[in-house]
């Protein structure tokens, strides 16, 4: 059984990644208190093969009763229960936009006064020790509802019991590191597009910028020597039983040659058989 726990801030998607889960076949619940948790997994057990495929929400919501998480989740581990972990973060900023921005109360804004920012922080504090433990970590700061959707799509249309799914992410530095990011290349050290008036406008996906990138010797040298240490960690991961991997790759606005080595890399692993996604974040900025 795919047993999926979702988790996270406030504000930050768990109602529109539990929506994507149950477009792909899963039986979703919200809002249920941990200690609930082992008791709804031994009825979904039960009720096998209907029930093969199932995501619950747990969060603040619950108030006290959360606090119980960890303990309910070693149970599960001693019963050999098998489950994983879905974390959705995202920027304090972002946050307090939406909640202004959607006039909704934070759920422990009682607990500060109604202050938005005291309830976020408060809330990334006590969430920390969850995030740590993620098996699939995904920040939506910069993720639009169709993204997310995408990028859950990828992690759990098949079965997540399969090979680790490498998400490479192409990035402008000016914007700031992906916070999922858990390798980083800097390919600030190759000749840029921008400075070449034809290209300029263009982006990474665009063969002309591509072919720019690519014609360089430094670029050649970097891209066998990157190619070659992602194909030789990728085995080291799995034997770790990592279940997702994020490669972020960073130029100065995310347009050009990220955008072009990322997606040479998602191109390079599905060539191998490796599950992969690619996503450009900044390429409309």
């Amino acid at each position: 059984m795919d047993f999926i726990i979702v988790t996270g801030l406030s504000g930050a998607g768990k109602s529109r990644a539990v929506d994507a889960l149950e477009d792909i076949g899963f039986y979703c619940v919200d809002n249920i208190p941990p200690k609930l948790i082992p008791v709804f997994y031994t009825l979904c057990e039960q009720a096998k093969p209907e029930m093969k495929r199932v995501a619950i929400v747990t969060d603040t919501r619950g108030g006290d009763m959360f606090s119980s998480l960890f303990e309910t989740l070693d149970a599960l581990r001693q019963e050999q229960k098998k489950y994983k972990i879905l974390f959705l973060d995202c920027s304090s900023d972002v946050l307090i936009h939406r909640y202004k921005e959607t006039r909704r109360r934070h759920p422990l804004s009682d607990s500060f006064e109604g202050s938005i920012t005291q309830s976020i922080h408060y809330e990334r504090e006590v969430l920390r020790p969850v995030k740590e433990a993620a098996d699939y970590l995904i920040d939506t700061t910069f993720l639009s509802p169709a993204q997310l959707k995408n990028r859950i799509s990828a992690l759990f249309l098949e079965s997540s019991d399969l090979s680790l799914l490498v998400n490479c992410v192409s990035f402008g530095f000016k914007y700031g590191l992906p916070n999922e990011a858990d390798l980083v290349f800097d390919v600030r050290c190759l000749p840029n597009p921008f400075y070449v008036e034809e290209l300029k406008n263009l982006t990474g996906l665009d063969e002309p910028v591509r072919s720019y990138v690519m014609k360089w010797e430094q670029t050649q040298g970097f891209l066998q020597r990157f190619l070659s240490l992602i194909d030789y960690m990728l085995p080291l991961y799995r034997s770790e039983g990592k279940s997702q991997l994020f490669v972020g790759i960073g130029c100065t606005g995310g347009k050009h040659r990220s955008v072009a080595l990322a997606q040479l890399l998602y191109n390079h692993l599905l060539e191998k058989g490796q599950r992969a996604s690619v996503h450009h974040r900044d390429i409309k900025k």
